[in-house]
């Protein structure tokens, strides 16, 4: 029995809350079970100086987590001599994720930058972090549509993440916290809707996983991406507001 109760094959509960952010041109809170991550999504008019005069635009991620996000008080990166590594991983993770299924041709040259700041941890911060992200970003597209900035079909696919691992030897989806640093092994999955895949991290504790043990991690990480995927779909906001109201 694993420490949540939970099925092998059973995902935590998951809510993706779209149009959280009165300002942003898109957002989304992000929850699965006891991690929470606000993700808002910004458009900017310009884009990196390696970008500019090429006609494409740029996605980027930033990641960080509150200080009272964990059981123990951590200090903020802005009183630091640099941002942590582990955080700059996560951010590079979530960008190139999103950048898989963003036609940056056709979004001109702008910027769109994700923030995906940590409220609660409690294991898969990341990939709940492009999961909401992702959210917020299809938000800040239609929104740049219903203000007549684009047109056609920018955002090509969607994209979600889980993590799955190997926990008192069997293999299990969506690692809690207790489940990860108990885990004989543990891997991030990212994945589209359509089924391919953009990124596997996966690493063993003490001991190397099979390839068979792999593939039974694989298939988890499918059941789960596809009920992730019809979340999002789901998370339609109602309302676009005008360009006056995120401008003010």
């Amino acid at each position: 029995m694993r420490p949540s109760k939970r099925a092998a094959n059973e995902i935590r509960m998951v809510s993706l809350e779209s149009g959280c952010s009165r300002y942003a041109e898109g957002s989304c809170l992000a929850k699965l079970g006891n991690t929470h991550v606000l993700c808002t999504a910004s458009l900017e008019e310009r884009v990196p100086r390696w970008l500019r005069g090429k006609g494409k635009g740029w996605v980027t991620a930033e990641y960080g987590m509150l200080p009272r996000s964990t059981r123990s008080r951590m200090r903020r990166e802005s009183t630091r001599f640099q941002q942590a590594g582990r955080n700059q991983e996560i951010q590079r993770l979530i960008g190139r994720s999103l950048r898989t299924v963003v036609d940056l041709q056709a979004l001109g040259e702008r910027q769109i930058s994700l923030d995906c700041d940590v409220i609660q941890a409690d294991g898969g911060t990341r990939t709940a972090s492009i999961t909401g992200a992702w959210v917020a970003l299809r938000d800040c597209l239609n929104w740049m549509k219903a203000c007549s900035m684009v047109d056609g079909t920018i955002l090509k696919d969607q994209v979600a993440a889980i993590s799955c691992g190997i926990h008192n030897g069997t293999p299990v989806l969506d690692l809690d916290y207790k489940e990860d640093s108990e885990a004989e092994m543990d891997a991030n999955f990212v994945m589209t809707s359509s089924g391919h895949i953009v990124e596997i991290q996966a690493t063993a504790e003490g001991s190397p996983f099979s390839e068979k043990e792999f593939y039974q991690l694989l298939n988890l990480a499918k059941k789960g991406i596809r009920e992730l995927v019809e979340l999002q779909k789901s998370s339609m906001r109602g309302e676009v507001r005008p360009l006056t109201d995120v401008m003010m």
